[in-house]
């Protein structure tokens, strides 16, 4: 049976695209891999094994852990090549993790998206006072925690409630554009989704009611 994942990745596929800040280039032989920044660069590290991804995605230039794989901070340096589809979304899962099968859920229309305030009342322990956030700060943490020039590459499709109110007035309306290209105008763009509120989000959320 086909991987829904694979077929939708293929599809999405063209000769050079962008996958946050991976530029994707198909050959005759397969496909290679490398930061976005460093396409002319003729310097690069060409490893392939689609586990260099992992440590490649783990710490930035400066050798700082990633602990949000979508922050805009990959590394440079490197380039990847694949023969196969299937090595090809094993490197950008490990690059993005989870943001294939959400972009192919999306892609069928399978998507479902999770409000922020759905999403704090769930917490317990020491996240359930997140829930007591209020409107202005929701929209100052995500509008500073969200932005694609120095927090999060992904395109957010979840609302702030079930009125649906937009999850923050201090975001560009690019920000909530699945066709937009959130490193910049570039070409094709598989985008990152991003159908809830992360982890990181709801501590920072918990933080500001904190006061911390």
């Amino acid at each position: 049976m086909p991987d829904p994942i694979e077929q939708a990745l293929e599809v999405a596929l063209r000769d050079r695209c962008y996958f946050g800040q991976v530029l994707i280039r198909k050959t005759n032989d397969g496909f290679v891999l490398s930061h976005r920044e460093d396409d002319a660069r003729n310097d690069l590290q060409t490893c392939r094994n689609t586990e260099e991804a992992v440590e490649i995605s783990k710490y930035d230039d400066a050798g700082n852990y990633r602990p949000l794989k979508t922050a805009p901070n990959l590394r440079h340096g490197w380039r990847l090549i694949f023969k196969t589809l299937g090595e090809l979304k094993r490197a950008l899962d490990y690059f993005y993790p989870g943001r294939l099968s959400v972009f192919a859920a999306w892609k069928t229309g399978q998507l479902r998206t999770t409000n922020l305030r759905d999403t704090l009342d769930r917490q317990s322990g020491m996240y359930r006072v997140a829930a007591k956030i209020s409107e202005e700060q929701i929209d100052s943490v995500v509008g500073n925690f969200c932005r694609s020039d120095s927090g999060c590459l992904r395109t957010i499709l979840w609302k702030r409630d079930k009125r649906g109110t937009v999850a923050s007035t201090k975001l560009p309306p690019e920000k909530f554009d699945p066709a937009y290209d959130q490193t910049g105008p570039g070409g094709q763009v598989i985008p990152l989704l991003c159908q809830e509120s992360c982890n990181l989000l709801v501590n920072e959320c918990r933080k500001a009611v904190k006061g911390e």
